[in-house]
């Protein structure tokens, strides 16, 4: 984004933090141009917060069952979340919808990663889904996450093949290399070159009108 300093990122999690480690590791990159400042959860027992912690990284845990209503959550999740003043905002397996609060709130700067080409195959089973279906290939999108369910506009989508011998396992882990890889290097770009929304697509590289 041409800025003097690094951009600042808030992680979202709710269990073991693989996409999280490979941000972590990334930021650690000279020139890398992001720094992980916050990460929370969903859930005490999400195995990302401790190394989260192991780096002296602030870490917070927000649940929806502590809250009378689900829009209760949406603002407590948002002030956890701006009180870290992030650029950006990543859910790297974050197994909650986010609310209106939080969506104006980051506005254009919360970003997802779901393991299919949207738009086809969106929810919980894509890997599944895209077996089922009997598709040539499969894959991973990175979108800004809007009020629908991985829907938003997309910024970036990797191939991997679907092979005649595929099974979920197989193709699952496939998808969950090339989609880790994807998240680390658009991060990286976004933080280095800015971005920009305009309608349904996500440009980077545009200093004039980026983000932050």
């Amino acid at each position: 984004m041409n800025s003097q300093r690094p951009a600042r990122v808030v992680v979202l999690i709710s269990g073991g933090g693989s996409n999280l480690a490979a941000l972590l590791a990334a930021s650690d990159e000279p020139g890398y141009g992001a720094q992980v400042v916050g990460v929370g959860a969903d859930r005490h027992s999400a195995a990302g917060l401790a190394l989260a912690a192991e780096r002296g990284i602030p870490t917070f845990v927000e649940r929806v069952g502590d809250h009378v209503e689900r829009a209760d959550f949406d603002r407590a999740l948002t002030a956890r979340v701006a009180e870290l003043e992030p650029d950006l905002v990543v859910s790297a397996g974050f197994l909650k919808l986010v609310g209106a609060d939080f969506l104006a709130a980051f506005a254009g700067r919360y970003v997802n990663t779901h393991n299919s080409l949207l738009p086809a195959f969106p929810g919980m089973q894509a890997p599944a889904d895209a077996l089922a279906h009997g598709v040539k290939v499969a894959g991973a999108t990175l979108f800004v996450v809007d009020e629908g369910v991985d829907a938003g506009p997309i910024i970036a989508q990797t191939v991997v093949p679907v092979l005649d011998d595929d099974d979920l396992d197989t193709l699952t882990e496939r998808i969950k290399v090339a989609e880790r890889a994807q998240l680390v290097d658009v991060v990286g770009r976004l933080a280095r070159d800015g971005w920009r929304v305009r309608g349904r697509r996500v440009v980077i590289g545009t200093a004039d009108e980026a983000l932050r």
